[in-house]
Formats: structure tokens, sequence, C-alpha cells
């Protein structure tokens, strides 16, 4: 029977939603390992990259400008802290693919799957939110250990906060917050990503007709052509790049205030949002022919009829100009991680090879569309010791050409001291479905949701 709410955003819905937060975390709620599937059971790849080869690594970091030999170069990363190659740490991206949402089991990929029991399957038929928008807003990262060359990552993704509110842009909209945890092949906790995604009931532009009855909503204007100044003031900036690279950056040398170095990326072009496709994968389901006609078989509603009345996977508004338009968006736009990589590729570059970057956290509030240029910025807030490490708190912030913040963020750094080398940060529980259910407890607090310095 046809929803008579489609995409709309209701008290039963939400409902339906909230339901679902740790029940996939408890041991109690899954039937035993089915002995059959254990017998011929074989961790399956669902990742863009199952290994970190130097191939991979290289392609990633070429799809968002960054040439860094300690990603790039083999023989230049054995003489560095980490002893061998090492990814950047949003690389992560490329290495998992979330299961769908009704596909429920209890750990990774590592072990055989364990599955709900009938009845708690029933709350994960269907995704509640269907037919409504969703924007990426909010991503929080902890990173515990580098992704070495040769390592293959494992991952649970859970839900963890549902929260309602209302937005000038998307009206009532519905806020999930999913966290993922990974880990190494070999039980090393690798990184903690809490990132919130805003369900927004679509809406008309101000230049379209709202058959809804509701008010429509401002569009932020598309970038304008460029002037040949402008251009040589970007190319000016990229000819003016610097990397720390082996020259340490002590803590002691670090003073409050002080801002970094800032880099520049774009014009964005859409051959840019290939590139970076290319490197960064299918962490978002596009597929190509015979392989997009079974998605959508499997989720019908990831496609939508273009132009020509084919069938398109609706993450096309990265790249179709008509797509974009139509779900609200003045041009094509880029991806969030985007940006997070470049806050980090920012911080990491300023801190230099021994430096770690251990947390970050970024907000996106406005779009960056295909021919506008960004500027990374940054600024040391504060400096501490946290037990034996030595940390920088850094404000970082993405800039459009018009000077307007499009993504502000928050970063810290442990740095080496001239007294003690740098140390990896330990994780607020060493079991996966821990850190999630941590994750939970955290998000309880308002304070978790507002941007603060990192720890």
């Amino acid at each position: 029977m046809p929803d008579p709410h489609f995409g709309k955003i209701t008290d039963e819905k939400i409902a339906a939603v909230r339901a679902r937060i740790g029940v996939d975390l408890d041991e109690d709620n899954f039937l035993p390992v089915d002995p059959e599937v254990a017998a011929g059971w074989r961790a399956p790849q669902r990742a863009f990259n199952s290994e970190a080869t130097p191939d991979a690594i290289r392609h990633f970091v070429n799809g968002y400008g960054d040439d860094n030999p300690l990603y790039c170069d083999p023989e230049y990363a054995e003489k560095s802290r980490w002893g061998r190659l090492i990814a950047p740490p949003t690389f992560i991206w490329s290495m998992h693919l979330p299961r769908p949402d009704d596909d429920i089991v209890l750990d990774g990929d590592d072990v055989p799957p364990r599955r709900l029991k009938p009845g708690l399957a029933e709350l994960y038929r269907g995704d509640p939110l269907r037919g409504t928008g969703a924007l990426q807003s909010d991503l929080h990262y902890e990173f515990f250990r580098p992704i070495e060359r040769g390592d293959r990552i494992f991952t649970k993704r859970s839900l963890v906060g549902v929260e309602e509110k209302m937005s000038s842009w998307g009206g009532r909209t519905a806020h999930l917050t999913w966290a993922i945890v990974s880990w190494n092949q070999r039980g090393e906790l690798v990184h903690l990503q809490r990132g919130t995604w805003i369900r927004a009931e679509r809406r008309p532009t101000k230049d379209s007709k709202d058959r809804s009855g509701g008010e429509a909503r401002e569009v932020q204007p598309a970038p304008e052509p460029y002037t040949a100044e402008q251009i040589e003031a970007i190319e000016a900036a990229y000819a003016a790049e610097t990397r720390r690279g082996r020259e340490p950056r002590f803590w002691e040398d670090v003073e409050v205030g002080e801002e970094l170095p800032s880099r520049v990326k774009g014009p964005l072009r859409l051959t840019d949002v290939i590139l970076w496709h290319a490197g960064f994968g299918q962490a978002f389901p596009t597929y190509a022919f015979r392989l997009a006609y079974e998605k959508r078989k499997q989720e019908p509603g990831l496609y939508t009829p273009n132009e020509l009345n084919v069938p398109d996977i609706v993450q096309r508004m990265h790249w179709d100009a008509a797509w974009a338009r139509k779900v609200g968006a003045a041009e094509r736009y880029d991806y969030g991680a985007l940006r997070e990589t470049w806050l980090a590729q920012l911080v990491n570059d300023w801190g230099g090879d021994d430096s770690w970057l251990a947390g970050m956290r970024v907000q996106h509030r406005k779009f960056n569309y295909v021919g506008d240029t960004t500027w990374l910025r940054g600024r040391v807030t504060g400096r501490e010791v946290v037990g034996d490490q030595h940390i920088a708190r850094i404000e970082v912030w993405c800039e459009n050409q018009r000077g307007e913040v499009t993504s502000p963020g928050t970063a810290s750094v442990v740095l080496p001291s001239r007294t003690a080398p740098v140390t990896l940060p330990e994780p607020a529980a060493r079991e996966p479905r821990a850190l999630l259910r941590h994750q939970i407890e955290l998000l309880k607090d308002p304070a978790a949701r507002r941007m603060p310095s990192l720890g």
C-alpha cells in the first residue's frame, strides 16, 4: 500500500528510526552463528579497497590533489617514524562500505555473521524516511593508529542518535547520527567516525512553484566566471604551497594564535569530482550497466528517471546539473568527505611527518559548487599536555571565493616534544561494540552535539 506520507517526516517515522538505536549492539538480540554458514564462510569484499596497497593509496591522494611522499613514496616512508608507507587518515572512507540498513549483523566481516532474531529484524524493514533528502552535516573523527601498507580493515556501523529539528533551509528535519568503528587484521582499533546526516523534506526553490503550500527555500547562488587576475592569484597560491615534511614541528615552538599556511583547492571542476571518485571509490553505491540494473532491483529508491527517462542513481547531483537543481541546489556540488580530507591535509602538512592527527570535527554549512574555490585556513587555539601527549588545538575552516565559511571545524594534533616523541591516542573502549555504546551515551549530553575543541 502506498505511503500517504511519502517524503514527509512524521512523529511516527522518527519514532520508527529511533527504535533502532542500540539494537544491533546487544548480543542477546542475535541468533547463534549458523553452522552451515560458518563452515563455508569467507570474509566478503565490500569496500572499494580491500587492502591498503601503494596504488590504492596513491590513487586516493591524487584524487584530492596531494603528492605527500609519506603516502606516495615507499622509500621515503620507510625512513620516517612510521617505518613503512601509510595512508592519509580519511583513506578509511575507501575501505568500508556499510551494509544495507536491513542487513544487520552483530560484528564485522572478519567473523561469520550473526543475524537478528526474527521479531527484531522487522525493526529494520525499509527506510521510514524514504523519499526525504539526505545531506552530510557534521563529521567527527578520532584516529588511533595509521592504516599501513598491507592492512585490511573491518568495520561495525551503528545508528547512535536521532534528533528532530526545524531548519530554515529544509523545514522539519531528522538528524541521524551514525558511528563507524574500524579495526585492522590484527584486531587493533584504527578509527572512530561519528557522522550526522540531515534528512529533510524536499522543498522547492524560490524560482520554482511550491505545490505543497509550504514556504520555498532560498538557493545559495552559483559561482560566477573568473577573471584572469583571479586565476593568477589562485595559481600563485598553488605555487607558494609548502609542506613541513621530515622537519619536526616541536610542540614547544607552537604559539597560540599562530596561523597555518593556507592552501587552495579550486576552482572546483567536474573533472575534480570524477578524479575524487576514482580514488575515493564507491563508498556511495554507484554501479555501471548490468551491475546498476541489479542494484536497482535490490534498492529501487536509489534510482530516478533522468531527462531521457533512463533510471539513474539519485547521487548524480554531484555531476548532473539538472538533477542538482531539481533537488534544490543551484549547481553540482562536492562531497563532504572531500572537504574533510582537504582539512586533514592542511593540518598534516603543517604538523609534519612526525605529527599525528588525533581528532577532527567538521560541519558543512554551505554548498561547495562546481566552479567554487575553497581556501583552507587554520589557527592554533590552544596547547596542552594530556598524559604523555603534547597536543595542539586548531580551528580549521573552508572558505569560498566570496569569503564565506562553508565548513568550520576543529582539530587536535599530537606533536613531538623536545623531551618526548609522539604517542598515539587510546580509544575510550577497546572493543568495537563497547566503543559504539559509548557514543550512544555521549550523545545524550547536548554538549556533545556542539562544536568543541576536540580532546
